[in-house]
């Protein structure tokens, strides 16, 4: 049996729904092959042993304080009692300080396989910035945008719009789950959404709005990954964050999306080069439009994609015919060949 250590929680606005992802996944694993430790980090950055049953909605207080000694073969102590040796973590925390290389970069020293994208590909991954710029050199179409960072007059509304069009989409540059994310079509919303975006990170992005079907593809794998079939969101202006995680929300999911099956392979195709072009590996997903005129363009792709119970990335695996336990199996076993490959 593996040792495995899941992680949730984390100091990012997507504190709740990392641990709605983790809970899915404890309940989803096969118990036979896994020795299962769970570590909670609460909203104030300490680190706790917890239970399933301990969970609840935020790692706060509940559990003892778990302490990181890096350089042994046991790295994590709760009081002076080593956890053990642990043979691969699976963190499961979304957003900054989870999923853009910092806590990546941690388990690298610590020498301990993880599941996901290694430090690269999470950090340029992350920041959506770097994203469009790696993604377009590889030839991939990004939509338009403009870069605004903190301190920086604000650009007039008016250039904006001469620039990008009339409607476009105001984004942290290092943010997940639609946090920070305004849909602008007027002058009077423009300063708003510029300075609420900056709560959350030092870079903003201001998008050129993409008229297409809202698509989203998994892919799975290291050095010759596979994508799955591909999702379909639809939704008012925009995906907000709690359509995406609400599920009495107005937003309907398709699965799989009903599109023209001609424009599957190349989506497919586009999904992998994506992923590749970004160094990721392990798992992603990859979200895209589909325009009227059969032009892809990819909006994102997220390294730690929600695990909750409506979450796109585990049903597209499901109705290609991988089931939840089997995909969490393929994960932890990716994550064991990339450590091979990087010793």
């Amino acid at each position: 049996m593996k040792n495995l250590l899941v992680l949730c929680g984390g100091q990012s606005p997507e504190h709740e729904i990392s641990i709605r992802s983790a809970r899915n996944i404890l309940k989803a694993l096969n118990y036979s092959k896994y020795n299962v430790t769970i570590i909670g980090i609460s909203k104030s950055g300490s680190w706790r042993l917890i239970s399933l049953e301990d969970m609840g909605e935020r790692i706060e207080s509940q559990g003892e304080i778990v302490t990181i000694l890096p350089g042994g073969t046991d790295c994590f102590y709760s009081g002076e009692n080593s956890l053990g040796k642990f043979d691969v973590i699976f963190p499961i925390l979304h957003g900054p300080n989870g999923e853009d290389g910092t806590v990546q970069g941690l388990f690298r020293l610590l020498k301990i396989p993880f599941v996901g994208p290694d430090v690269l590909g999470s950090a340029v991954s992350m920041d959506k910035d770097m994203t469009k710029r790696l993604l377009r050199d590889s030839g991939i179409k990004v939509a338009d945008w403009i870069l605004i960072s903190k301190g920086e007059k604000l650009p007039l509304y008016n250039d904006v719009q001469n620039r990008l069009g009339d409607v476009v989409f105001v984004k942290p540059a290092n943010m997940g789950s639609s946090v920070g994310v305004h849909r602008v079509s007027g002058i009077e919303e423009w300063e708003l959404a510029v300075l609420d975006a900056l709560k959350y990170d030092r870079k903003v992005l201001v998008e050129r709005s993409v008229a297409g079907r809202e698509l989203e593809c998994a892919v799975l794998g290291n050095d010759s990954p596979k994508a799955s079939g591909v999702g379909e969101v639809r939704s008012g202006n925009f995906y907000s964050f709690d359509e995406k995680y609400d599920a009495s929300s107005g937003a309907e999911i398709d699965i799989p999306a009903k599109i023209d099956e001609r424009y599957l392979p190349d989506l497919k195709q586009t999904a992998i080069l994506a992923y590749k072009s970004l160094d990721c590996k392990g798992m992603s997903r990859v979200d895209m439009f589909l325009t009227l005129e059969g032009e892809i363009f990819v909006n994102e792709v997220n390294t730690i994609p929600g695990f909750t119970s409506i979450s796109m990335y585990p049903k597209l695996w499901e109705e290609a015919g991988l089931s939840y336990p089997d995909l969490l199996d393929e994960l932890i076993e990716l994550a064991m060949q990339s450590a091979h490959i990087n010793s």
